[in-house]
């Protein structure tokens, strides 16, 4: 019999604004990252410049219409007590791709 997947590879449920987005409702949190980066590297959606425009490289990453319902969800505190509370941003702004993880902890259940 196999072992169930452990970890970062165990499926979670996903909340509705990510479930949408990935047409997906449960997925390991592996998955739920590399499907998010093949969605902002195929819409060239990073940027070298905090709020710049989107130029395809760079550790930030520009909110288009269809992330920011996602990344709207992100009020977290991370173990060093790093607060990241992305609830008031707007379209065309831009998260640090260190981020990402507080994004993804914020939409699975």
């Amino acid at each position: 019999m196999a072992d169930e997947p452990k970890g970062l590879n165990k499926p979670v449920k996903l909340k509705a604004e990510l479930a949408s987005f990935l047409g997906a409702t449960e997925l390991p949190r592996t998955e739920i990252t590399k499907k998010l980066w093949d969605y902002i590297k195929g819409e060239g959606l990073q940027t070298k410049t905090e709020n710049g425009k989107p130029e395809n490289a760079g550790k930030f990453i520009v909110a288009d219409a269809k992330l920011l319902p996602i990344l709207r969800n992100t009020n977290s505190t991370s173990k060093s007590g790093k607060v990241t509370d992305l609830r008031n941003l707007a379209e065309g702004q831009t998260i640090n791709m260190m981020q990402m993880a507080a994004v993804v902890g914020a939409n699975v259940e």
